[in-house]
């Protein structure tokens, strides 16, 4: 699927092997008898409606086994200091202003693999990730979004 390493973080690293090993050795067997189940109420297979939905899980759950496995085969842990940074780093914890506004935004910098950002997790390969690589406290970064450009003020790196 991927050739290319999967940065993450410790955390990241234990959430992901969490929920392999949940879908492994809970949801497909939970997937697999839902499947069992359906089969044995018998009637035309094509029009059971419990049985697609059984199947369409089975292809997600699989599927999902798959992705994370990839992942995880290429995983490269990012070390996470307690020193303070003189640039944004992958890994880094960055405070930043959006330019004409006072409230003042907290991301974490991580790979891909483990971006949400309603958690203010940030992929390094997002465009504000991008944008903020390298970037040091007091530099304004211009960040270019579908909605346009944004600029911010990098306030504090940890």
């Amino acid at each position: 699927m991927t050739n290319h390493p999967q940065y993450l973080t410790p955390d990241g690293l234990k959430n992901l092997e969490a929920r392999l090993k949940e879908l492994r050795d809970v949801r497909r067997f939970e997937v697999a008898d839902r499947l069992r189940a359906a089969m044995e109420e018998g009637g035309d297979l094509s029009e059971n409606a419990e049985y697609e939905d059984a199947k369409n899980e089975q292809a997600f759950v699989e599927g999902e086994i798959i992705r994370l496995e990839t992942i995880l085969s290429s995983a490269q842990i990012i070390e996470e200091s307690g020193k303070k940074k003189d640039a944004v780093v992958l890994g880094a914890h960055i405070t930043v202003i959006e330019e004409g506004s006072k409230e003042k935004e907290i991301y974490h910098l991580v790979g891909s693999a483990e971006a949400n950002p309603a958690d203010g997790k940030i992929s390094v390969e997002s465009p504000l990730g991008k944008a903020m690589l390298g970037a040091k406290v007091g530099q304004k970064v211009i960040v270019h979004a579908p909605a346009g450009a944004i600029t911010f003020v990098v306030k504090k790196i940890e």
